[in-house]
């Protein structure tokens, strides 16, 4: 699991933590620096005698967990976030942590419920309203993955599931790296397992991915007219998506049979695609519309068509296509 970051509690809060608490800031100290170093034993024997003296020590108490975590003893550091969660409900932080925990072990719907209280008490916690959506998205995969397993011919739950992939694939890293700061007080990050939040400037701009995007649609339009102009096919099959909704609702295995059969027969066949024009629609599919040449030895057409795509594994396939 990835280390969580530690951000600063606000002045008031700390001041009125330190005045209930009485910790030993020294001691205190020592044992930041030693968590910081990756010295988690050393640390948590220094925390363990400050909260020994002041069992009720939120700060000492939070550290505490965020060494248990780096452990690898999460069922430990969910008791100590628990308790925190009991004796201050006014922080949010502590939720937050429990969610990270919850949703490393999978247990998204624990997850979700603590993001909800944390965002309940303290309505403007970034971080936690980012980590809930990264959880709400996880969720949603396990739902469309298992409407999959019942149905695989289920085209728009493999679209949903598509788009989801994408999400946290390439630019979603885990939550690493800590603020320098003189008191690791309350974590904010998502789980490397399960919840991420992307790193500073990862993303392309927004024109800049679009671009790409279109760059790569039209490559797998282009790919697909000439692996049917060089009678290729496998390779011609290859660029339709496995939810690929079948004309008239065949069988796919009889689609591909009847394609494989006008493939092959012709002596030649040329195929062209005339002034391309992509967009995309709300759910991240891309629609390309264009003039389509199609010329054999015993056959000439042309026409308007329509080629819907979906992003599989980095890949664009056909999800869908009509002749206009």
């Amino acid at each position: 699991m990835s280390r969580i970051p530690l951000l600063a509690l606000g002045a008031a809060l700390l001041l009125a933590l330190q005045m209930q608490a009485g910790f030993a800031a020294n001691s205190y100290e020592d044992a930041s620096k030693l968590f910081k170093q990756g010295n988690y034993a050393a640390a948590l024997e220094k925390i363990d005698t400050i909260i020994s003296a002041n069992p009720r020590d939120a700060r000492a108490r939070f550290l505490k967990g965020l060494i248990l975590t780096e452990q690898n003893k999460p069922a430990d550091a969910i008791k100590i976030f628990t308790t925190l969660t009991e004796d201050y409900p006014e922080l949010p932080e502590p939720y937050n942590n429990l969610a990270v925990l919850y949703a490393s072990q999978g247990q998204y719907d624990k997850a979700r419920k603590s993001l909800e209280m944390a965002i309940r008490t303290h309505p403007s916690y970034a971080i936690a309203h980012e980590n809930l959506g990264d959880v709400y998205a996880k969720m949603a995969s396990e739902a469309y993955d298992k409407a999959l397993q019942l149905d695989r011919g289920n085209a728009a739950a493999q679209t949903k599931l598509a788009m989801i992939k994408d999400l946290f694939s390439g630019s979603v890293v885990p939550g690493r790296g800590s603020p320098e700061t003189a008191e690791p007080a309350v974590a904010a990050a998502a789980s490397a397992a399960a919840i991420g939040k992307p790193a500073a400037g990862a993303g392309k701009p927004a024109a800049q991915s679009a671009k790409v995007d279109t760059d790569a649609v039209l490559a797998a339009v282009n790919g697909w007219a000439t692996a049917w102009s060089g009678k290729n096919a496998d390779a011609y099959l290859a660029y339709y998506a496995p939810a690929f909704q079948v004309p008239g609702g065949d069988a796919r295995a009889n689609w591909e049979a009847t394609r494989r059969d006008r493939i092959v027969k012709p002596k030649s066949i040329e195929v062209s695609v005339g002034s391309p024009k992509v967009s995309f629609d709300a759910n991240g599919r891309a629609i390309v519309k264009f003039r389509q040449g199609y010329k054999s030895d015993t056959l000439s057409t042309s026409g308007a068509k329509t080629l819907t795509l979906v992003k599989n594994d980095d890949r664009w396939q056909i999800i869908q296509e009509k002749m206009n």
